[in-house]
Protein backbone atom coordinates (compact mmCIF):
# COMPACT_ATOMS: atom_id res chain seq x y z
CA UNK A 1 0.00 0.00 0.00
CA UNK A 2 1.59 2.81 -0.99
CA UNK A 3 1.42 6.35 1.00
CA UNK A 4 1.16 9.83 1.08
CA UNK A 5 4.55 11.33 -0.41
CA UNK A 6 4.96 8.27 -2.91
CA UNK A 7 4.82 10.03 -6.73
CA UNK A 8 2.50 7.43 -8.35
CA UNK A 9 -0.28 8.75 -5.94
CA UNK A 10 -0.04 11.81 -7.66
CA UNK A 11 -0.12 10.53 -11.79
CA UNK A 12 -2.88 10.27 -13.97
CA UNK A 13 -3.89 6.63 -14.46
CA UNK A 14 -3.48 5.66 -17.80
CA UNK A 15 -7.18 4.28 -19.41
CA UNK A 16 -6.77 0.49 -19.81
CA UNK A 17 -7.50 -1.07 -22.62
CA UNK A 18 -9.96 -4.00 -23.53
CA UNK A 19 -8.89 -7.54 -21.89
CA UNK A 20 -10.42 -6.61 -18.81
CA UNK A 21 -10.52 -10.61 -18.14
CA UNK A 22 -6.65 -10.12 -17.31
CA UNK A 23 -7.19 -8.12 -14.64
CA UNK A 24 -9.24 -10.57 -12.20
CA UNK A 25 -6.27 -11.50 -10.55
CA UNK A 26 -5.38 -7.65 -9.52
CA UNK A 27 -8.64 -7.15 -9.05
CA UNK A 28 -8.49 -10.03 -6.34
CA UNK A 29 -5.31 -8.56 -4.87
CA UNK A 30 -6.79 -5.37 -4.33
CA UNK A 31 -9.97 -6.55 -2.82
CA UNK A 32 -7.59 -8.64 -0.34
CA UNK A 33 -5.23 -5.43 0.36
CA UNK A 34 -8.63 -2.88 0.50
CA UNK A 35 -10.60 -5.79 3.40
CA UNK A 36 -7.41 -5.84 5.32
CA UNK A 37 -6.48 -2.35 6.04
CA UNK A 38 -9.63 -1.88 6.31
CA UNK A 39 -11.31 0.16 3.78
CA UNK A 40 -14.33 0.56 1.76
CA UNK A 41 -12.66 0.92 -1.93
CA UNK A 42 -9.24 1.10 -3.37
CA UNK A 43 -7.82 2.95 -6.41
CA UNK A 44 -5.12 0.87 -8.59
CA UNK A 45 -2.20 3.49 -8.00
CA UNK A 46 -2.99 3.31 -4.46
CA UNK A 47 -0.97 -0.63 -4.84
CA UNK A 48 1.17 1.01 -7.50
CA UNK A 49 -0.28 0.40 -10.53
CA UNK A 50 -0.79 3.51 -12.20
CA UNK A 51 -4.21 2.42 -14.45
CA UNK A 52 -7.95 3.43 -14.37
CA UNK A 53 -9.42 0.57 -11.72
CA UNK A 54 -10.98 0.94 -8.39
CA UNK A 55 -12.70 -1.92 -6.40
CA UNK A 56 -15.59 -0.47 -4.16
CA UNK A 57 -16.43 -2.95 -1.45
CA UNK A 58 -20.12 -2.85 -0.13
CA UNK A 59 -21.35 0.05 1.22
CA UNK A 60 -25.04 -0.59 2.59
CA UNK A 61 -27.53 1.20 1.32
CA UNK A 62 -27.72 5.02 -0.03
CA UNK A 63 -29.04 7.94 1.71
CA UNK A 64 -32.84 7.05 0.17
CA UNK A 65 -32.31 3.45 1.84
CA UNK A 66 -31.74 1.91 -1.92
CA UNK A 67 -29.42 -1.30 -1.17
CA UNK A 68 -26.49 -0.47 -3.54
CA UNK A 69 -25.26 -3.60 -4.01
CA UNK A 70 -22.50 -6.20 -3.66
CA UNK A 71 -18.52 -5.15 -4.10
CA UNK A 72 -17.86 -4.35 -7.48
CA UNK A 73 -14.60 -3.76 -9.43
CA UNK A 74 -14.92 -0.60 -12.14
CA UNK A 75 -12.61 -0.31 -14.76
CA UNK A 76 -12.08 3.28 -17.06
CA UNK A 77 -14.67 4.51 -14.54
CA UNK A 78 -15.61 8.05 -15.50
CA UNK A 79 -17.95 10.58 -13.38
CA UNK A 80 -20.66 11.65 -15.60
CA UNK A 81 -22.68 13.92 -13.72
CA UNK A 82 -22.66 15.92 -10.11
CA UNK A 83 -25.20 17.34 -7.84
CA UNK A 84 -25.26 21.30 -7.16
CA UNK A 85 -26.18 20.21 -3.33
CA UNK A 86 -23.23 19.28 -1.63
CA UNK A 87 -22.37 17.65 1.84
CA UNK A 88 -19.79 17.27 4.40
CA UNK A 89 -18.74 13.98 5.44
CA UNK A 90 -15.61 12.37 7.62
CA UNK A 91 -13.22 11.09 4.95
CA UNK A 92 -10.11 8.95 5.28
CA UNK A 93 -7.81 7.15 3.25
CA UNK A 94 -5.67 4.51 3.13
CA UNK A 95 -3.03 5.89 2.06
CA UNK A 96 -3.28 9.13 4.12
CA UNK A 97 -3.56 7.21 7.86
CA UNK A 98 -4.47 8.09 10.65
CA UNK A 99 -5.85 11.63 9.26
CA UNK A 100 -9.61 12.16 8.52
CA UNK A 101 -11.25 15.74 7.73
CA UNK A 102 -14.73 16.64 6.87
CA UNK A 103 -14.70 16.83 3.31
CA UNK A 104 -17.73 18.40 0.98
CA UNK A 105 -18.83 16.70 -2.00
CA UNK A 106 -21.20 16.25 -4.52
CA UNK A 107 -24.35 14.38 -2.85
CA UNK A 108 -25.19 12.30 -6.02
CA UNK A 109 -23.48 11.79 -8.99
CA UNK A 110 -24.00 9.52 -12.18
CA UNK A 111 -20.69 7.31 -13.84
CA UNK A 112 -20.00 4.76 -16.05
CA UNK A 113 -17.56 2.15 -15.60
CA UNK A 114 -16.58 -1.32 -17.63
CA UNK A 115 -17.14 -4.62 -15.75
CA UNK A 116 -14.33 -7.71 -15.73
CA UNK A 117 -16.63 -9.01 -18.56
CA UNK A 118 -15.99 -5.92 -21.13
CA UNK A 119 -19.89 -4.60 -20.21
CA UNK A 120 -20.27 -0.80 -19.95
CA UNK A 121 -22.16 0.43 -17.05
CA UNK A 122 -23.91 3.41 -16.24
CA UNK A 123 -25.53 4.27 -12.56
CA UNK A 124 -26.44 6.89 -10.65
CA UNK A 125 -25.28 6.80 -6.44
CA UNK A 126 -26.08 8.92 -3.87
CA UNK A 127 -24.98 8.64 -0.19
CA UNK A 128 -22.17 6.98 0.74
CA UNK A 129 -21.59 4.98 -2.53
CA UNK A 130 -21.40 8.25 -4.39
CA UNK A 131 -18.64 9.43 -1.99
CA UNK A 132 -16.47 6.55 -2.32
CA UNK A 133 -16.87 6.45 -6.21
CA UNK A 134 -15.57 9.96 -6.19
CA UNK A 135 -12.66 9.89 -3.26
CA UNK A 136 -11.69 7.02 -6.27
CA UNK A 137 -11.75 8.19 -8.93
CA UNK A 138 -10.16 11.37 -7.48
CA UNK A 139 -7.16 8.60 -7.23
CA UNK A 140 -6.82 7.97 -10.71
CA UNK A 141 -6.31 11.92 -11.32
CA UNK A 142 -3.65 11.95 -8.67
CA UNK A 143 -5.63 14.08 -5.98
CA UNK A 144 -5.94 13.05 -2.57
CA UNK A 145 -8.53 14.03 -0.07
CA UNK A 146 -6.29 16.42 1.53
CA UNK A 147 -6.29 18.51 -1.68
CA UNK A 148 -10.08 18.90 -1.63
CA UNK A 149 -10.01 20.71 2.15
CA UNK A 150 -9.04 24.40 2.68
CA UNK A 151 -5.93 25.99 2.81
CA UNK A 152 -5.79 26.18 5.78
CA UNK A 153 -6.88 22.75 7.39
CA UNK A 154 -4.12 21.88 4.71
CA UNK A 155 -1.39 24.08 6.37
CA UNK A 156 -2.72 22.68 9.94
CA UNK A 157 -2.13 18.88 8.71
CA UNK A 158 1.21 20.56 7.28
CA UNK A 159 3.22 18.22 9.75
CA UNK A 160 1.39 15.41 9.95
CA UNK A 161 1.56 15.28 5.81
CA UNK A 162 5.31 15.69 5.91
CA UNK A 163 5.63 12.84 8.36
CA UNK A 164 3.89 10.67 6.19
CA UNK A 165 5.92 11.33 3.42
CA UNK A 166 9.11 10.91 4.96
CA UNK A 167 7.80 7.82 6.59
CA UNK A 168 7.16 6.92 3.27
CA UNK A 169 10.42 7.90 1.76
CA UNK A 170 12.60 4.86 4.58
CA UNK A 171 9.88 2.21 3.85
Amino acid sequence: MLTYGDPVLRQKSEPIAGGFASLRSLVEDMFETMYAEPGIGLAAPQVGVAERLVVIGAVGSDDAGKDVGKPFPLVNPAILWRSDDHVPFEEGCLSVPDITESVDRPRAIRFRYATLDGETVEREAAGLLARVVQHEVDHLDGILFVDRLSLLKRQLLRKQLQRLAADGRRA
